[in-house]
């Protein structure tokens, strides 16, 4: 059976939507020992572990023991849930193509931080999240699938973000689950999923009549 490995830093919502979703996680590996996401897999039967950035001279060697553990798992996919650390090139070509990551915007919009601020900062009228393969090139791998909701104009940062959130544990699941299940190609910067598009469904804020 194909499986996944999670990597997390915090409470890990992401990967608590992708173990709701029923997907085959077979380990959560955070370099934060105290994130809140480790006892939830733990208490989900998921094993757990803790290998802190801090106790490593470089970045080259965490990521060097990091990969140790997740290989241990022979996972066929490597899912990145709030993980806070940024990886080196060798550990992303280890894992070309099979590494994911879930960004709250609009790639290749905001990437990086502070992107709900940001956002309202430059008076965008959609926002939204994106799950993407992960390349050197810091959130600006070949996108998978992404959601967009319109900006309110009471929004805050954190209203903004509440909402983008609820999308994110719906797109991260559908994006791990269409790996697994064989049904996305990659070819250079794109991505194909085989699904079905609506051409005529169009998302416009403000509402226009016609």
């Amino acid at each position: 059976m194909k499986s996944m490995v999670i990597l997390i830093s915090g409470r890990g919502s992401n990967m608590q939507a992708l173990l709701k979703a029923g997907l085959p996680v077979a380990a959560v590996i955070s370099n934060n020992p105290t994130a809140e996401g480790l006892a939830f897999a733990r208490e989900h039967g998921i094993p757990a572990h803790a290998i802190d950035h801090h106790a490593f001279p470089d970045r080259k060697t965490f990521d060097n023991a990091l990969a140790e553990i997740i290989d241990s798992y022979q996972p066929h996919l490597v899912a990145l849930a709030g993980f806070m650390r940024i990886l080196s090139e060798t550990f992303v070509d280890h894992y070309q193509g099979r590494l994911i990551n879930i960004h709250p915007s609009l790639l290749p919009a905001f990437p990086g931080l502070d992107t709900h601020t940001r956002a309202l900062q430059e008076g965008v009228k959609i926002h939204g999240c994106t799950v993407h393969f992960v390349t050197s090139q810091l959130d600006h791998g070949p996108i998978i699938i992404q959601a967009a909701i319109p900006v309110l104009a009471d929004d805050t940062p954190a209203t903004l973000a509440a909402r983008v959130l609820t999308q994110e544990h719906r797109i991260y699941p559908q994006a791990a689950n269409w790996f697994l299940q064989g049904q996305l190609t990659l070819t250079e910067n794109h991505v194909e999923t085989g699904m079905a598009c609506d051409s005529q469904k169009v998302l416009y804020s403000p509402g226009i009549t016609s």
